[in-house]
């Protein structure tokens, strides 16, 4: 019996950490997902030969060729995994540009050059978040700025090859188009900003150009997964849309009500679209960077959602505060973990980040082995 209380005891302790998917089978299936347009890690994704994208040319500065009143460009992207002695890394190229048209109602529009490598899906523990914000003003001044993304943490191993200024960005869609931090120039939300502040205008593809022309997204588009054919408009003159975005991104991806991979963060999680696997949309169980622990195995993923921060919120885990942020009415209260965050969890969990657990379990797993030897 004594035996048997020390090999439970041994199983228990073995369960507080959790492991993620991050084998190179895994990067390639998420790299497979992307609409790349070579297989190959390229020494400039610019110099590479792309697909040709055909729209009007009327109100944009083109970032191709201008033909007969057209404007034509090439859209550019590849998504390569690696082992690197033991560690699975994958590398981003894109030119920023989309495999569709786009109504751009500010700035130009530019080719870019972003390059990066990152560890695969690194493993993190609930117990032990990357962003603990305790009160209101530390979130606030956290998750409401746009350059909280240009530190990405060292278990990241991020490297970039690219362009310098990426600090806004925080990862990189299967599209190539880049994803934004979820603030304006004004540190608020884009969108649903606090009374006195102006709202952002995008595309019904919910993207937009900054003055730069780096054209890009705040918030999750099934233009993502599923880009439409020929020109689209503006988000205001879609009624749908200009009369509550965030309904209309959720309801973009009415045809892909599963688990599905919309991009890959700065820090090497993957971004998920607003579906787990069972088909119930992400509501909850998220932490204040918009990841969420989301199966037993352990793995941290950010989901896309109708409430502000939208895709990235910061470089999770984080923890789960009861008050929001002050800089959007269209965030959560509160914030409460996911089953499966509280099954890694071995000691009760407050409201703000759970105790790290690594004496505790150090100490079980000295126990039971005593146990074991002792009983032999």
């Amino acid at each position: 019996m004594l035996l048997l209380f020390g090999i439970l005891l041994c199983f228990a302790a073995s369960k507080i950490d959790s492991t993620a998917s991050n084998s190179l089978a895994d990067c390639q299936a998420v790299a497979a997902a992307f609409q790349t347009t070579i297989n190959y890690t390229a020494n400039n994704i610019m110099s590479t030969t792309g697909v040709n994208v055909t729209c009007s040319a009327s109100g944009v500065v083109c970032p191709g060729q201008t033909i007969n009143g057209a404007c034509v460009w090439q859209r550019k992207l590849s998504a390569v995994c690696r082992n690197a002695s033991g560690v699975i890394k994958i590398r981003i190229q894109t030119n920023g540009l989309p495999p569709r048209c786009a109504s751009v109602p500010m700035g130009s529009f530019s080719e870019l050059n972003v390059d990066f490598e990152v560890n695969f899906n690194p493993d993190v523990d609930v117990n032990s978040p990357n962003t603990n914000l305790n009160t209101v003003s530390a979130l606030s001044q956290t998750i409401c700025v746009p350059t909280y993304s240009s530190t990405v943490p060292s278990a990241s191993g991020f490297v970039n090859y690219g362009m310098p200024n990426i600090d806004t960005v925080t990862g990189v869609s299967v599209d190539g188009v880049v994803m934004y931090s979820s603030d304006s120039i004004d540190n608020v939300d884009p969108f649903y900003p606090p009374v006195g502040y102006q709202l952002e205008r995008v595309d019904s593809c919910l993207a937009h150009c900054q003055v730069a022309g780096v054209y890009h997204y705040h918030i999750a588009s099934g233009c993502m997964v599923n880009p439409p054919n020929g020109s689209i408009t503006a988000c205001a003159n879609n009624t749908d849309c200009n009369s509550n975005l965030a309904a209309y991104a959720m309801s973009s991806f009415s045809n892909y009500q599963t688990k599905t991979v919309i991009g890959i963060a700065k820090d090497g999680h993957i971004v998920y679209g607003p579906y787990l696997s069972a088909g119930t949309r992400v509501t909850s169980g998220f932490d204040i960077c918009n990841g969420m622990f989301h199966d037993s195995t352990g793995n941290y993923a950010y989901f896309a959602t109708s409430t502000y921060p939208y895709l990235v919120g910061c470089f999770g885990p984080g923890n789960y505060p009861s008050f929001g942020v002050n800089c959007s009415i269209n965030a959560p209260n509160s914030y409460n973990m996911s089953s499966y965050a509280t099954s890694f969890i071995n000691n009760s969990t407050s409201s703000a980040a759970a105790p790290n657990s690594n004496s505790v379990q150090l100490f079980i797993i000295t126990v039971c082995l005593t146990i074991i030897y002792l009983h032999f």
